[in-house]
């Protein structure tokens, strides 16, 4: 018997094939679209056949393969594809086994995890559109692999990493050292070496022996050295001595290939960026908590050009959370982000990042349009008190640009466009049109407020350049403000405008390494800056802050100089 085969069946539970004892040298079982079968149990296969066996297992209603499935089997290849409510394939399932599998397949899956023992004669690993498998087992344990074929990209990072760090023909050899190895430290299973591989001279020097570094949580790759017991040191294999030493290939193919968008590499990229976030941060962070509290503490009416302070500190806030939300994560899976791209990617962390940063600088730039226009209104109408915005206008102004915020941050979250595109979480999916028509149409908006900013403030300079306004000399304290004003809000667009029109093309303009210096540098640049612009720079903001400190018999003479002020420009009045 070479074949059998169980379709379309109203079984319940597995059939008994421990009885076959097939002595066929290639044995094939077929087990296919029985719906009610929902588990592979213990011992399945045993005395099925002595020789090799392939599996096919497809379409069926299992949740789970238990531990020793697999057991006293010689198997060859085994698919478990289109099972799509198999989760759970047990850590134990293929110990017993006598040799293999060299092909496992586990696409359209539901399975979470890949069991961590029993691969290491795998050559082929197939787990296309297999999304709930989000993270690999340690790639130490795929000693044969050769190719793989993959639902994310960034786990064939991990592939490149191991080949990159250490040279993988090493551990593939299966030699006495090898073995004497792995009868000392791996699990005794009954899995067969090549017995007829030998040791090939390494240079002509027999010194040299292989060991492993000790298995741990980082999932770096294999951990190959050469060691020299005549020297003290440990040298790093080097990869050009691969060919010599086993002749053999030693790239693993692995698909999908990492892309312009997700690139093998850590959240920040760079080191320098990795200290620079969280200076950054931390002064976004903390300058706006400190205008934040001095405003809402103040005991001055709260005056239109105070609400719209609060509300511009409160969005440069949330970017600064924001940007240390991504330098957390970024200290976290530094040198091994691969192994986390995809939790973090498409679970609620990414999500919330995404939420944060596309909520925070549209608000951000929402207020700092509405504060431009306050101010080319009041001062092109300052003879007109009949005509002033009055805080319940301002209130119903910035709800409208709230609630606008807030949608435009929430449609990436309910499908219109994607914060899982890349690491810094960036809504920069443009794979459909609507996705495409929601960049552009945040690119516009800022594009749009850019412009309305430079017009005012143009204005304005004209305004107060005017003969007949009074504005004694302070024309060039106010020019040169504008300038500051207008460049900040320059440098801050620009990343913006890059990353909206990479995701526009589907081709970065510049490549995502690069542009975490944007990200870092520049595109929190007002939530920095706004604080001590708009507020902190002010003499109305030092008055406060002065009169606060008072009240603690901290700088009162500064205090009672402010509030001398206050009461000569009230009797002038």
């Amino acid at each position: 018997l070479s074949f059998s085969g169980i379709f379309n069946t109203g079984l319940k539970t597995f059939p008994d094939l421990t009885k076959i004892y097939s002595s066929d040298v290639n044995f094939l079982l077929e087990i296919a679209d029985n719906p009610l079968m929902t588990s592979v149990p213990a011992n399945a296969f045993h005395g099925l056949c002595n020789e090799s066996l392939t599996l096919k297992l497809y379409n069926n209603g299992f949740t789970s393969i238990q531990g020793h499935a697999f057991n006293g089997t010689n198997l060859d290849a085994i698919y478990l594809h289109k099972n799509k409510y198999l989760e759970v394939i047990s850590d134990d399932a293929f110990l017993g086994v006598h040799s293999g599998p060299t092909l496992l397949d586990v696409s359209r899956t539901a399975i979470v995890n890949l069991p961590a023992k029993g691969l290491e004669n795998l050559k082929e690993l197939m787990a296309k559109h297999t999304w709930t498998l989000k993270k690999l087992p340690s790639v130490k344990i795929f000693l044969q692999l050769m190719r793989a074929d993959l639902s994310y990209p960034s786990h064939c990072c991990a592939f490149k990493s191991w080949k990159k760090s250490r040279g993988r023909s090493v551990g593939a050899l299966e030699g006495p050292f090898y073995k004497d190895y792995a009868e000392e430290y791996t699990d005794h299973t009954d899995t067969v070496y090549d017995k007829n591989t030998k040791f090939t001279n390494f240079h002509e020097n027999s010194h040299y022996s292989f060991f492993f570094e000790e298995h741990g949580e980082g999932n770096l790759g294999f951990g190959q050295e050469l060691k020299n017991p005549q020297m003290q040191d440990t040298q790093t294999f080097d990869s050009h001595y691969d060919y010599p030493v086993c002749g053999a290939n030693e790239d693993v193919i692995c698909t999908p290939e990492p892309d312009e968008f997700n690139p093998c590499e850590d959240i920040m990229g760079y080191q320098f960026l990795r200290i620079v976030v969280w200076f950054v941060n931390l002064l976004a962070i903390l300058g706006n908590v400190f205008v934040l509290f001095i405003l809402l503490t103040s005991h001055y009416k709260l005056t239109v050009p105070r609400f719209l302070m609060c509300n511009l500190a409160f969005a440069d806030f949330c970017m600064g959370l924001y940007l240390l939300l991504i330098a957390s994560v970024d200290l976290h899976t530094r040198s091994e982000y691969y192994n986390h791209a995809i939790e973090w990617q498409t679970g609620p962390g990414c999500n919330t990042a995404g939420f944060f940063t596309v909520f925070a600088s549209e608000l951000s730039v929402y207020t700092l349009t509405v504060i431009t226009l306050e101010r080319w209104y009041a001062i092109t109408f300052a003879m007109r008190p009949d005509r002033k915005i009055r805080l319940r206008h301002a209130l119903v102004i910035m709800l409208g640009g709230w609630l606008s915020c807030f949608l435009l941050a929430l449609l990436p979250l309910v499908g219109v466009s994607s914060y899982s595109k890349v690491s810094i979480c960036l809504p920069m999916d443009t794979e459909t049109p609507v996705a495409e028509a929601y960049v552009v149409f945040v690119l516009i908006c800022n594009i749009l407020a850019f412009v309305i900013i430079c017009a005012c403030y143009i204005k304005i300079y004209v305004t107060v350049r005017n003969p007949q306004y009074k504005s004694g000399d302070k024309d060039t304290k106010i020019a040169k403000r504008m300038a500051v004003l207008i460049f900040t809000d320059f440098l801050c667009m620009a990343p913006i405008s890059f990353h909206a029109l990479s995701a526009i093309m589907n081709k970065p303009l510049i490549t995502v390494t690069n542009s975490k210096i944007l990200l870092v540098l520049f595109y929190p640049l007002n939530s920095c800056a706004n604080p001590f612009l708009y507020a902190i720079f002010t003499k109305a903001f030092r008055r406060d802050v002065f009169i606060l400190l008072s009240k603690f018999g901290v700088c009162e003479h500064q205090a009672q100089v402010y509030r001398g002020q206050t009461i000569s420009v009230k009797n002038s009045s």
